[in-house]
């Protein structure tokens, strides 16, 4: 089941009401302001829980985040709304009346080292990538990785692999799971008319959030949860954390006590991903015409980078890559990342892009200390280590988000989802306290 990048809510719980908690504490403490901890706030109102969402950004949103710094807009995070027949972004949407629009193509256009590729070799690739859908069909019951997958077959087979890793993705082909990649949902592809990001603020602007409040302990020893914070400290019955998974492993957040040897191990299966964007503003009368909507060069060292110009009819070009590639850029920083993704589009449309560059941005959710990363990666042999996610702390902590959500993981209606799993089994909980 292949991913490209192209490529049940609160009015469900019918839950009785929950007895408020004392003055001085509330219900719930919710950690994050994303897609997972905005959906959970949701569930827990609706079900007359006293709930606080407490955001480290000084917006809500997370990893989806519609950026309209350079004047025209650009998804920096997740653009599509992916499987779309059970994604609950795709009602949100109509219930919202923004529009959804099918991804549009003019095609697509191969170069290596800005040289464009024969046609000879497109049908060789075209092939490979067939191929390549078979073996992984083949072997997806294998917690491989997609590099064992691919040992021994052709080049072409190879470059597919790292294709798929690199941009659908954002990680080496050594470092991903088959069988993880091959229990991905699959489905139709919609993008919301503004951007997802406005779209998820649109969704979250009911709740209420403390901004730029990050949590810096959580100490579950007392019967309850203790959130400390740089503007002090809340204490609640339950919490749900939402953070990603990368901020937990960096120990972003500390845990007293500890984190349980189950969590802890189910942590250790995952990393994050660097499925990184930079966005060009480009000046159109001068940039002029391409023939094709997507350019994808590799150069010299196998670094590839995909372009796509003018997403949802910006004045943008888009670049797309991933790996430790874009972990390179994201460290060397934003001024250094935007000429080089200049380099490279001049390789292969000529001096005309550099001349008609307006401005830049990196979303470089890598270096990010709030992200750590794009998204979860399952390491390969730890596919078990999702699920393993969803299993409390000490029955007062829970986890959600996409790396807790399976099939629905890198997305954030996989974060959706999981944050109104959480909050379910969280009202269920205190019902029985």
């Amino acid at each position: 089941m292949p991913i490209t990048r192209r490529g049940l809510l609160a009015g469900a719980v019918s839950l009785p009401l929950i007895r408020q908690a004392r003055a001085a504490d509330r219900d719930v403490l919710v950690v994050g302001a994303g897609a997972a901890g905005l959906s959970a706030a949701k569930v827990l109102r609706q079900a007359g829980l006293a709930t606080e969402v407490l955001e480290a950004r000084g917006r809500i949103g997370g990893r989806v985040y519609t950026d309209r710094s350079l004047g025209p807009y650009f998804d920096a995070g997740a653009h599509y709304i992916h499987w779309a027949e059970r994604n609950p972004w795709r009602r949100i949407a109509q219930e919202l009346n923004v529009p959804l629009n099918e991804e549009a193509s003019d095609g697509f256009k191969a170069f290596r080292n800005g040289v464009p590729v024969p046609e000879t070799e497109r049908r060789r690739r075209r092939a490979a990538y067939r191929d390549l859908e078979n073996l992984l069909e083949a072997t997806g019951s294998v917690d491989a990785s997609f590099a064992d997958a691919v040992h021994g077959r052709t080049p072409e087979v190879a470059d597919a692999a790292g294709g798929i890793a690199l941009f659908a993705l954002g990680e080496e082909p050594a470092r991903v799971s088959v069988q993880d990649y091959d229990q991905l949902w699959s489905g139709d592809d919609f993008i919301p008319l503004g951007g997802y990001g406005t779209l998820v603020e649109r969704y979250g602007a009911d709740v209420p959030v403390r901004l730029e409040t990050p949590v810096t302990h959580l100490d579950w020893s007392g019967g309850r949860v203790e959130a400390r914070t740089p503007k002090g400290t809340l204490t609640a019955r339950a919490a749900i954390l939402t953070v990603p998974v990368g901020v937990l492993q960096a120990e972003g957040i500390r845990f007293v006590p500890g984190l349980p040897t189950e969590t802890a191990a189910a942590l250790s299966g995952l990393h994050m991903g660097a499925l990184t964007k930079i966005a060009l503003h480009l000046d159109r009368a001068r940039f002029g015409s391409v023939e094709a909507t997507d350019f994808t060069d590799i150069n010299g060292r196998g670094e590839a980078m995909s372009f796509e110009f003018w997403p949802d009819g910006q004045d943008i070009a888009l670049a797309y890559f991933g790996g430790d590639y874009a972990r390179g850029l994201c460290e060397a920083g934003e001024p250094a990342a935007i000429d080089h993704a200049v380099e490279r589009l001049s390789a292969m449309v000529g001096s005309r892009a550099r001349a008609a560059v307006r401005g830049g941005r990196l979303a470089g959710w890598w270096s990010d200390p709030l992200a750590r990363g794009s998204y979860s990666i399952a390491n390969p042999g730890h596919v078990a280590a999702r699920l393993a996610l969803r299993i409390p702390i000490g029955e007062r902590i829970w986890l959600a988000g996409e790396a807790s959500a399976e099939g629905g993981a890198m997305t954030a209606g996989g974060a959706t989802l999981e944050g109104e799993r959480a909050a379910r089994e969280v009202i269920r909980r205190l019902q029985r306290a």
